[in-house]
């Protein structure tokens, strides 16, 4: 989280995504951006009045660092892996909100299963059940966009099932104490 926004330049076009639409928007080069949000390596930008989303692989055109994936060994047990899906889970921020998507209470399941049948040993596929905190938000696809291409960074997670649910409707009940302090709903 940045303590103030921070006016950059941006260096090259890049796609962004409007929000809360939900829509891409290429942003052309030499764009005066303020950087209003800075968490699990995307950002969330402010330019000409709008804001957008810009994803962390796009960190460079804002002049900040590319994150990379979690260093999680080849071979690492489903314990191993489950912890690390969590920890991915947790990079994963509402463009809007500055709390990750699991102190949000928006993560109702995370389970490894085999990817391929007959090979327990083998590939895993991670299976998320989330929701979002209104129905008609149009940053939804972007959020499960985020999850998937996060947890398939993990070493060994072949495939990333995000199924998104609104069953049971997400309320601030849901929301950790720690999240529910910092946007004082508590």
């Amino acid at each position: 989280m940045l303590d103030e926004p921070e006016t950059v330049t941006l260096t090259r076009d890049v796609v962004a995504i409007l929000i809360p639409a939900g829509t891409k928007v290429e942003l052309p080069e030499g764009a005066s951006a303020v950087i209003t949000q800075a968490l699990g390596g995307s950002f969330t930008v402010q330019v000409q009045g709008h804001l957008f989303r810009i994803n962390g692989p796009d960190a460079d055109a804002l002049g900040k660092q590319v994150i990379v994936g979690p260093d999680v060994a080849e071979d690492a047990s489903d314990d191993e892996l489950e912890k690390a899906v969590w920890a991915q889970l947790r990079t994963c921020y509402d463009p809007e909100i500055p709390i990750d998507i699991v102190e949000l209470g928006l993560v109702y399941e995370s389970r490894l299963e085999p990817a391929e049948a007959g090979n327990p040993a083998g590939p895993r596929r991670a299976v998320i059940r989330m929701t979002l905190t209104a129905p008609g938000c149009g940053m939804g696809d972007v959020l499960v966009n985020d999850v998937k291409t996060k947890v398939m960074q993990i070493p060994n997670i072949a495939e990333a099932d995000v199924e998104l649910t609104f069953d049971p409707p997400w309320s601030r009940d849901m929301m950790s104490e720690a999240a529910q302090l910092q946007v004082g709903m508590y």
